[in-house]
């Protein structure tokens, strides 16, 4: 992941209240409208379990998602 996904994964996130499982977190993004195919997928790339802040999510990212 680079300072970029950084970036968009936590503007897809602003104002999602934690904690959240990974399926809340791509539910929010995609339902603020978030349409970048890079940020969804490191999103739907997450680990199966509960984040309690933003950050959490963005630690949790996978370097390069769908790949490995």
């Amino acid at each position: 992941m680079t300072d970029r996904d950084d970036i968009r994964v936590r503007k897809a996130l602003q104002g999602m209240e934690f904690p959240a499982d990974r399926d809340q977190v791509v539910s929010y993004a995609t339902g603020r409208g978030e349409d970048d195919t890079r940020t969804l997928a490191a999103l739907r790339a997450l680990p199966d379990r509960t984040f309690s802040t933003a950050d959490d999510v963005v630690d949790a990212v996978p370097h390069k998602p769908g790949q490995g």
